[in-house]
């Protein structure tokens, strides 16, 4: 049977209120006291249960993190990472996923007894889910925002380089017919990437061949492009809003027996797992997962401990080139068939 923390008082002879005075850290207890305690703690091999401490110090000891999908190897990568640091400092994750769709209210997490904070990653509910937040005066951090009015409130990545990387890239390789699939322009993220990649062309005198908007998926890229070729009309490069889109845009190539990047430069974004699984690889714009992580997890500590927050940082994406781009010298629109 495990030694409790009355076997402690026993063994130390001093009341149950100095041992627990010992565990919680207070400063009220004299120096011979609290040495006699923790020599009984060790001789009975004693360890103290976690919950309990948090919870007489009025904390849970658990981070909330709030999710859209699971289904993006990105946000997994994320909340690893997350995980991670937070077991460093003592604290469990506790994940909640909540589609767009569904109030942000009906989080279990969505209280302050349950949570000691909560980070939110890529939500399109901010103006709901802040002020239950700031009401519920639960301490939050958000990942990818989409107002800028949580800017201070959150960790921003630099989508607008990133787009911008990845017109300079195609314009580079002497491509003149660009087009842009984006995502969904309720996603702010969405506009930088696009807003980026029109500059990279305007730097250079060139307009985007057209920019069509959908879904961040495969379906998206794929009924585009099926159109693109059924049209006659087959830019000679495409920058996807992701990496999803992106390898909609290589199926469907494929399947009418052309290829990348022969007769399409493709680029992507995010870097999900599934860049590197097709063929050929797909160049795209990676996300900084661990920086992401480690920053939310910083600025978010710090608020509990009632430091003053980080300053907020724009952490940069980074153009991972691959094989399906290439010289517009060694572009062909003409069919092998």
């Amino acid at each position: 049977m495990k030694p409790s923390i009355f076997d402690v008082a026993n063994k130390s002879g001093l009341s149950v209120v100095t041992v627990s005075r010992v565990l919680n850290g207070s400063g009220n207890v004299r120096e011979r006291n609290r040495l006699r305690v923790l020599a009984a703690m060790k001789e009975l091999d004693y360890r103290p249960n976690a919950a309990a401490q948090s919870l007489a110090k009025g904390k849970t000891g658990v981070i909330g993190l709030l999710i859209s999908t699971l289904q993006d190897s990105v946000f997994d990568a994320i909340v690893k990472e997350v995980h991670d640091e937070l077991a460093e400092h003592g604290y469990f994750l506790a994940l909640s996923v909540s589609p767009s769709d569904r109030e942000p209210g009906s989080s279990f997490l969505m209280e302050k007894d349950r949570v000691d904070g909560i980070i939110v990653l890529s939500p399109t509910w901010e103006d709901t889910l802040v002020p239950e937040l700031q009401q519920k005066e639960i301490p939050y951090v958000i990942i990818d925002n989409q107002n800028p009015a949580y800017d201070k409130s959150a960790i921003e990545v630099g989508h607008y380089s990133g787009g911008y990387a990845a017109g300079q890239h195609l314009v580079e390789l002497g491509h003149t017919s660009i087009a842009h699939l984006s995502g969904p322009a309720a996603y702010k993220s969405t506009i930088d990437r696009m807003n980026g990649f029109l500059k990279a062309l305007a730097d250079s005198g060139l307009d985007p061949l057209f920019i069509e908007e959908g879904p961040y998926s495969m379906e998206t890229g794929y009924n585009a492009a099926k159109r693109w070729i059924n049209e006659d009309r087959l830019p000679e490069a495409v920058f996807c809003g992701d990496d999803y889109i992106a390898v909609g845009v290589l199926n469907a190539l494929q399947e009418a027996g052309l290829s990348v990047p022969r007769h399409l430069s493709l680029v992507g974004y995010d870097d999900q797992n599934l860049a590197t699984l097709f063929r050929p690889m797909l160049t795209t714009v990676a996300q900084p997962v661990l920086p992401i992580a480690r920053s939310a997890v910083k600025a978010l500590l710090a608020q509990l401990e009632g430091k003053p927050s980080p300053e907020p940082v724009v952490l940069q994406p980074e153009l991972i080139v691959r094989q399906s781009t290439a010289l517009s010298q060694s572009f062909s629109k003409e069919s092998p068939l």
